[in-house]
């Protein structure tokens, strides 16, 4: 709404997210164009930007801007994007629910790679409260204005009772406030934490000689880009999908990915899987322009990730017994104790959760 979204113009998105990075667009009467993401870091691929704004253009829209989606708490390649963005005059949102804290190249930090970062306090969120909430940054000084206003109704700096535009209920509860200050004391240290525990995970993983289940595909780490930092708001491994049999299309039942969760699952461990479906593919997004009628990186993508347990409170050896699980081919023999160990742990596991 800050940004004057109006029905005609269209903005830019990736197609593996949440559909929250979406709908304000078609909320607001604009036409959204989907792309494809990256492999290594799941965002939106910046070379994708050009076919964008010239599909948008011969479908007879104005390309207005660009929604980046921070996903899993990787920063996406702000400098690329900004690039892409000055040459076709786009604006660049950041839409950083996963990501707050992280940093990109040259230390800059999350709140600062866009023209406007939107980013959640969701209790599951690296920096979460106790219910809803949220924050938006911006050095424009219009935006902050405008921001302000639309979140307490629409209302005048200088006239509370007087309303300039149509606006909204968006200010944060007092008591999510309290409890954010709260949690800014420990935030650093927070992030450290998960930083350790995404690094024991890479670990526990590079160390296996053979990274197997049965007789599955490979497991694939996340990586950090060099310069980068990541929040680190889920682990998430890739399980590669086997081939599809020609003239079969893939049965996500007896896929890698099934397998695995099913054999975490049985021994106390939950997971996750984010995301499943691709915002293109349902049915209220179906109908808009889609670069390149296709995004074979996202769907593959979609096909294999899988979350595993990450908080600041999980323990290593927690994490040698499901890596211990989620490799090896003899899972179902683990006693009766470890089995009441990975329970237990799983009680207390934070998963993402949008």
């Amino acid at each position: 709404m800050a940004l004057n979204i109006q029905v005609g113009d269209a903005v830019l998105v990736p197609t593996f997210t949440f559909v929250a990075s979406v709908e304000p667009v078609v909320l607001l009467g604009a036409t959204p164009i989907f792309l494809d993401i990256e492999p290594e870091t799941f965002t939106i691929d910046p070379n994708l930007i050009d076919q964008g704004v010239k599909l948008a253009r011969s479908s007879g829209y104005r390309p207005v801007g660009i929604i980046a989606v921070d996903i899993f708490g990787h920063p996406a390649d702000y400098d690329a994007l900004h690039a892409a963005a000055s040459l076709h005059d786009l604006w660049l949102l950041a839409d950083a629910a996963q990501s707050f804290g992280a940093t990109s190249p040259r230390g800059k930090r999350v709140g600062n790679l866009a023209t406007i970062t939107t980013t959640s306090f969701f209790p599951s969120k690296p920096l979460g409260c106790l219910g809803d909430g949220g924050a938006i940054f911006t050095q424009d000084a219009h935006v902050a204005k405008t921001v302000r206003s639309l979140s307490r109704h629409g209302r005048s700096e200088d006239d509370k009772f007087d309303s300039l535009r149509i606006g909204l209920n968006s200010r944060l509860d007092t008591l999510q406030a309290a409890v954010l200050l709260v949690k800014l004391e420990g935030f650093k240290a927070e992030l450290l934490k998960r930083r350790e525990i995404a690094a024991q995970y890479t670990q526990l993983l590079d160390n296996k000689s053979q990274m197997l289940l049965g007789n599955l595909p490979p497991i694939i780490p996340p990586i950090t880009r060099a310069g980068f930092t990541s929040a680190w708001a889920s682990y998430t491994i890739r399980i590669c999908s086997k081939e599809p049999s020609r003239g079969h299309e893939m049965d996500e039942n007896v896929s890698g990915r099934e397998a695995v969760r099913d054999a975490l699952k049985q021994q106390g461990f939950p997971t996750m899987v984010y995301y499943p479906r691709l915002i293109h593919t349902m049915t209220p997004y179906a109908k808009f322009p889609v670069v390149g009628n296709a995004c074979p990186v996202a769907e593959q993508v979609a096909r294999e990730v899988l979350s595993l347990p990450m908080s600041p409170g999980l323990k290593v050896n927690d994490q040698i017994k499901l890596i211990n699980i989620l490799t090896s081919k003899g899972h179902a023999s683990h006693g009766s104790d470890d089995e009441e160990d990975s329970i237990s742990f799983a009680h207390g596991s934070h998963l993402l959760s949008n």
